[in-house]
């Protein structure tokens, strides 16, 4: 499964959790008529982003053997520091643990 077909599958599984709002963050790179523009959240977010209760939540998610760029740990390292979640996921399953952790209060879930 790549990252793309595994963040959908998280995206449909939790997508009717009444406490939860997620948003897919594009970030990358592209070509401009003035040269090259960044786009998306900042660099190193998370793949999604969004609220948790009144909670900021960033989910990094990865196929079983990716992993973090530095930038997608300092940027999840920095959600948790102020209080919201942070999270990297690598199926399913680890996202609704993953969302179990946030809603009994944990800052962090699954950072390697």
């Amino acid at each position: 499964m790549t990252e793309g077909e595994l963040q959908h599958a998280i995206r449909i599984a939790l997508g009717k959790e009444p406490d939860l709002v997620l948003w897919r963050n594009n970030c990358g790179v592209a070509k401009g008529p003035s040269g090259m523009i960044r786009y998306g959240l900042a660099v190193g977010s998370s793949d999604l982003v969004g609220m948790i209760g009144a909670r900021f939540a960033a989910i990094e998610i990865k196929t079983p053997k990716g992993r973090l760029s530095p930038e997608q740990g300092m940027f999840l390292a920095l959600v948790a520091s102020r209080g919201g979640f942070a999270a990297v996921v690598r199926s399913v399953d680890d996202a609704w643990a993953a969302l179990a952790a946030a809603r009994a209060g944990e800052t962090r879930w699954g950072l390697l």
